[in-house]
């Protein structure tokens, strides 16, 4: 069976995803620092600072998906954390390049994490779709960096394919972990207006997309990944209340309160655009929660 390779293997969508290529019958191993190795998987050590991957983990793999990269909403965005969120993703996929490069056999393909962050942090009318230009801002910049650093694989005639990711919707955490808080407590809310859209998937379905990027060979470029029915954050709150059975408030969270918790940060939480996940479903793939009110009922539970 082929050989997928992971970076970024330990986190969130990393480790959900290694479990589903294992359950499929792939063979699975991941670039770790050996210091910081959760997993039985096979591992291969990487160092970003001395720019070293053992060549063994590019030459014996078939494919390559790159998950790595800070957590764009764990902390403030000081300048520093700005920097480090950007050479996390770019630094590490240029060592994973500048590897394959000189490697003897090279895999199929490179399949690079992206966000919909791409198409920036601003409310509008607009549904944005795979052909839209990245914004100025620094979601749009970082992943305008992140993507380039993908299409460098194409000059090694490998097929590259980038999934752009909505907000991702798992029982082991992330965001959703932060919204049911609130509402467990009896105080779910809307955040600022409401209005602003929240892009979401299911944890399967991200990594059904993955696995679907692995196994269709006419997948290439750009792709949202999120769910084909966009839902206001008002909407998102309601349902989520209504999931857990807790009262929710109308009265919202104002905006100024967010600001003053995240700074910069809020500019993600509090604008959010409707994006178009066509081009995903035109190559077939048939989503398993399209509906929010059914993927949180699968997570919660």
């Amino acid at each position: 069976m082929k050989t997928i390779l992971i970076s970024g293997g330990t986190g969130l969508v990393g480790r959900h995803l290694c479990e589903k290529l294992r359950d499929k019958g792939y063979n699975v191993s991941i670039l770790s620092r050996a210091n910081q190795q959760e997993t039985n998987l096979p591992a291969y050590f990487w160092d970003i600072d001395k720019k070293e991957i053992e060549k063994e983990a590019i030459e014996s793999a078939d494919y390559i998906i790159h998950l790595a990269g800070a957590n764009i909403g764990d902390k403030r965005w000081t300048p520093e954390r700005k920097q480090l969120i950007i050479d996390s993703r770019v630094k590490t996929g240029e060592l994973i390049f500048d590897t394959t490069k000189e490697s003897k056999t090279k895999p199929k393909a490179f399949i690079s994490a992206s966000a919909i962050g791409c198409y920036g942090t601003s409310t509008s009318d607009n549904i944005f779709s795979e052909t839209d230009l990245p914004s100025n801002d620094f979601l749009g910049e970082t992943c305008r960096q992140w993507e380039r650093v993908a299409d460098k694989f194409e000059e090694l005639g490998m097929r590259t394919v980038k999934i752009r990711t909505g907000v991702v919707l798992s029982k082991q955490g992330g965001a959703l972990a932060k919204m049911i808080a609130p509402v467990k407590m009896g105080i779910g809310s809307a955040i600022g207006n409401g209005k602003q859209y929240l892009p979401w998937i299911h944890i399967d379905d991200l990594c059904g997309i993955y696995i679907k990027a692995i196994e269709d060979t006419q997948m290439s470029g750009a792709y949202n990944a999120v769910s084909p029915n966009p839902t206001t954050n008002k909407n998102f709150m309601e349902t989520l209340s209504l999931v857990l059975k807790k009262p929710f408030w109308f009265p919202i969270v104002p905006a100024i309160a967010i600001k003053m918790l995240y700074g910069k940060m809020s500019e993600m939480i509090l604008n959010g655009n409707k994006i178009s996940s066509e081009k995903i479903k035109m190559t077939g793939y048939n989503f398993l929660f399209p509906e929010l009110q059914s993927a949180l009922n699968d997570i919660i539970k």
